[in-house]
């Protein structure tokens, strides 16, 4: 068991969830209760400097999606023997919530993470890839119910996957859609480009952004995805609140060529993708209830 009673975690906790900054780390924790079960505590801050409240009354569901990916990769590494090093995807995420779950309140949020893991493939005596499904509890009531497929590659098959591109430049910093219509209220955070056509965004890339690039990568940050869908949506339906959201990363995202975002209305939410070099890259259908 690794248990920390600290809010602010060490270093090298960080790392196991893949996080330099203690703001941008929310685990706190991880219990294993049997070989492919696991409980993770996480604190959720009620104002975070990118995870910020949804007008002024919802906590933001992408909290859901980043606490399940640091939950994920916590368990690998403290439970699964996976090395620091090694490389994750996550092919494909989903979580539904309801919008009373994500009422702010003065209370603190404390939040349980259930983590199942299962169809578990490895590659000799390393983890190769495995579905994990989360519970998130809060105050003894379900809070979200989610699920999502992720590999795992070895330090050295990443650099001979992905090696060349560690130098590759990334694009020029583009201009931001107004805060306001993406969802947000600094340009800092946009990830997105004025739009180029009805429903048409370039993807916009700052990677001097403190949350999305806090540590250096090779491609695309899978949560930018999931922000751009999200701001996709908000800037075809305002105030749109993702309550659901189903996405898969279908492949990498280079930094160093434009990408396209491309959102339509369907009943009851929103359908995103993203595309580069001519093909579909990332879906994600969201649902405002």
């Amino acid at each position: 068991m690794i248990q920390f009673s600290s809010r602010v975690t060490g270093e090298h906790f960080r790392r196991l969830v893949h996080r330099t900054d203690p703001q941008d780390a929310f685990p706190t924790g991880v219990t294993r209760l049997s070989d492919t079960r696991f409980c993770v505590p996480a604190h959720w801050p009620r104002a975070h400097r990118f995870f910020a409240p949804v007008g002024g009354r919802h906590q933001d569901p992408l909290l859901i999606a980043e606490t399940m990916r640091q939950a994920a990769m916590l368990v690998c590494h403290a439970e699964l023997g996976v090395p620091l090093g090694d490389a994750f995807v996550m092919w494909e995420l989903s979580y539904t919530t309801a919008a009373g779950h994500l009422v702010l309140g003065d209370e603190p949020w404390d939040v349980m993470v259930e983590v199942s893991c299962s169809d578990i493939r490895r590659r000799g005596s390393s983890l190769g890839s495995m579905r994990v499904d989360f519970v998130l509890r809060r105050d003894g009531g379900v809070l979200a119910t989610c699920g999502s497929r992720i590999s795992c590659t070895s330090a050295a098959a990443y650099r001979r996957l992905r090696g060349h591109r560690a130098a590759a430049a990334p694009a020029s910093l583009l201009p931001a859609l107004a805060p306001l219509t993406a969802g947000r209220t600094s340009e800092r955070d946009v990830v997105l480009a004025p739009p180029v056509a009805p429903g048409r965004w370039p993807l916009r890339l700052d990677i001097r952004h403190p949350t999305l690039f806090g540590r250096p990568n090779d491609h695309v940050p899978g949560i930018l995805l999931l922000e751009a869908a999200r701001q996709a949506a908000a800037a075809t339906v305002p105030g749109f609140l993702p309550v659901s959201l189903r996405s898969d990363f279908l492949r990498y995202v280079e930094l160093d060529r434009p990408c396209r975002i491309d959102a339509t209305t369907a009943p009851g939410g929103v359908l995103v993708r993203a595309v580069q070099d001519g093909g579909t890259v990332f879906t994600c259908a969201l649902g405002s209830s």
